[in-house]
C-alpha cells in the first residue's frame, strides 16, 4: 500500500497546509501521537480543576446578589456578577480560539481529530450558566492527556470526571438502601443515566448483550460517585447502595471497597469483545464512511482485543489497512471541522486570531457554527453529534458554509492567495477539475477562494 501524504492529511488530520507538509508516513503519524504534546503548550486551553474553581466563583456571586435583592448593596453585588459572567463567556469564547489555532498550525493533526472524537464520544457538558463554560477544560484535561493509552483509562476519566456526573445527574443517585436514603425523605434516590449511556454509548454500543437488570445493577455499583464544590469527583459511602450487584453475569461489592468495584467494572466493560468491536466501527465510521468495510471493522476490533483495548494499537491498524485508505473523499466534514481546515488552508497567522476581541472572534468563528448545523459544546445529548453525512448537507447547513466561505476568509487572511494557488494548498492532488475551473472562472479572489471552501471536493474528507 502506497502512502498518500495529502489524504493522510486530510483524512485523518486537520487539512492540508501551505505552510506545514503533510505526514510522510503512518510511522510519523504514530510518532507524533506518541510525542510531545507541542499545539497544547503554544496554545493553552484551561485544566478542568481551574475551570471549574470559576465556576464555583459564579455561583458565589449570584448568591450574594441574591441576597441583596432590594437592599442596599445589591447595584454593586450585580455588577460584580455580570462582569463575571461576561468574563467567563469570554474566556469561553478564548479557548475556542485557542483550540482553532491548534488545529491551524499543528504537525500532529491526527492528534487533534482524536480529541475530537473521544470528547464527543464521551460527550459532557454543563446544564447550568455556571457550569456551561466547561466543555473546553473537560477535553484538556480528561480526554486530551489519554488519547494515545488504553481505552479502560480514557473511560475512567470520563467516567468519574465531575462535568460528567453532573450531566447525567449521577452526583445525586443514591441507593434505595444507603444510608442517606434511610435519613432523606426527599431524595431523588436511583438515577440510570450514567449506567445506560456507559453500557450504551460509551462501551458496549447499542444493542449490546446486556439487559435492563444489567442497567440497574451498574446503576446501583455507581451509586456514591459524587462531586464535592472543593474537590471535584469524590465518593460518598453514604450514598451507596449496600450489598453486592452482578453486572454482565459478574459480581462486584459485597463488603469490598466499593469504588475500587466501580473501577473494576469499569474495566471489565473496556475490555468486552463487544465493547472492541463498538469501538472499532465508530472509527471506521468516523475516519473513513458512514459504510466502513466489514473487513477494516473486524481487523480493528481484533487488535484492540489483542492488545487488552490498547489505543495505539487500534490506531496503527486503522492507518496501516488498506480500506481506510480510499482514494474517494467521503465523509463530510462536520462544520468546526470544516471551519478549523478552511483557515489551516489560508494559514491564518496566530496573531490574527489572537488580535481579534472576543466579540469578533465569536461573531467570524464560534457563532457561524450553529447555523451549519453544530452549536458547539452543546450536543443535542449524550450520544455526541452524528456521524451520518446526510445531517451536515442540508440546504440550509450548506448555504451557511457558503455565506462564511464567502465572507469569512478576507477577514482573517493577511491578503488572499491566488484561487489557483489556494487550490493546489487546500486540496493538493484532490483538487479536480471542477475546483480548478472555479478557481480558473472567478472573478475575484474572493469568490474564488468561496468557490472552493464551499466545493464537495473541500467538503469532504
Amino acid at each position: 500500500m502506497r502512502f498518500d501524504g495529502d489524504l493522510a492529511e486530510i483524512r485523518f488530520g486537520a487539512g492540508l497546509s501551505p505552510l506545514l507538509p503533510p505526514p510522510a508516513s503512518a510511522a510519523e503519524m504514530l510518532e507524533r501521537l506518541q510525542g510531545p504534546d507541542e499545539a497544547a503548550g503554544r496554545f493553552p486551553v484551561s485544566g478542568f480543576d481551574s475551570a471549574a474553581a470559576g465556576a464555583g466563583t459564579f455561583q458565589k456571586l449570584r448568591r450574594q446578589r441574591n441576597r441583596l435583592a432590594g437592599k442596599s448593596g445589591y447595584e454593586a453585588a450585580d455588577k460584580a456578577f455580570k462582569d463575571f459572567r461576561r468574563a467567563q463567556n469570554q474566556a469561553r469564547i478564548g479557548w475556542h480560539g485557542q483550540r482553532l489555532l491548534r488545529h491551524i498550525h499543528t504537525r500532529d493533526g491526527f492528534r487533534e481529530r482524536l480529541v475530537l472524537f473521544w470528547a464527543d464520544h464521551f460527550t459532557a457538558q454543563g446544564k447550568t450558566p455556571a457550569l456551561r463554560v466547561l466543555a473546553a477544560p473537560y477535553a484538556e484535561s480528561v480526554i486530551r492527556p489519554h488519547v494515545s493509552g488504553r481505552f479502560e483509562d480514557l473511560l475512567i476519566a470520563a467516567v468519574t470526571s465531575p462535568l460528567m456526573l453532573h450531566y447525567l445527574d449521577q452526583f445525586r443517585s443514591a441507593g434505595e438502601g444507603s444510608r442517606a436514603a434511610k435519613r432523606a425523605k426527599r431524595l431523588e434516590g436511583l438515577n440510570e443515566n450514567l449506567a445506560r449511556e456507559v453500557l450504551e454509548l460509551h462501551t458496549l454500543g447499542v444493542g449490546g448483550p446486556y439487559s435492563q437488570t444489567d442497567v440497574r445493577q451498574l446503576a446501583e455499583l455507581f451509586t456514591g460517585l459524587s462531586i464535592s464544590r472543593e474537590k471535584g469527583f469524590v465518593f460518598r459511602p453514604g450514598m451507596a447502595e449496600p450489598g453486592a450487584e452482578t453486572v454482565l453475569g459478574k459480581t462486584y461489592g459485597g463488603g469490598k471497597p466499593q469504588l475500587q468495584q466501580v473501577l473494576s467494572a469499569l474495566r471489565d466493560l473496556a475490555r468486552h469483545p463487544a465493547t472492541a468491536r463498538h469501538i472499532a466501527w465508530k472509527l471506521a465510521v468516523h475516519f473513513v464512511s458512514d459504510t466502513p468495510d466489514a473487513a477494516l471493522v473486524d481487523y480493528l476490533a481484533d487488535r484492540y482485543q489483542a492488545s487488552g483495548g490498547g489505543l495505539m494499537a487500534v490506531y496503527e491498524a486503522l492507518l496501516g489497512h488498506h480500506a481506510a485508505w480510499a482514494p474517494e473523499l467521503r465523509n463530510v466534514k462536520p462544520p468546526f471541522d470544516f471551519v478549523a481546515s478552511a483557515c489551516r488552508a489560508l494559514a491564518v497567522p496566530a496573531e490574527r486570531i489572537d488580535a481579534l476581541k472576543p466579540r469578533q472572534l465569536n461573531r467570524l468563528l464560534l457563532a457561524p457554527l450553529t447555523p451549519m448545523g453544530q452549536a458547539w459544546e452543546f450536543s443535542s445529548g449524550p450520544d455526541g453529534w452524528t456521524e451520518e453525512d446526510a445531517a451536515w448537507i442540508t440546504p440550509q447547513a450548506l448555504a451557511a458554509r457558503l455565506r462564511w466561505a464567502m465572507a469569512a476568509p478576507r477577514r482573517l487572511a493577511q491578503g488572499l492567495p491566488d484561487p489557483r494557488d489556494f487550490a493546489d494548498a487546500a486540496l493538493g492532488g484532490y483538487a479536480n477539475e471542477r475546483v480548478r475551473f472555479a478557481a480558473r472562472a472567478a472573478e475575484t479572489q474572493t469568490e474564488g477562494i468561496g468557490l472552493i471552501l464551499s466545493s464537495p471536493a473541500f467538503q469532504r474528507r
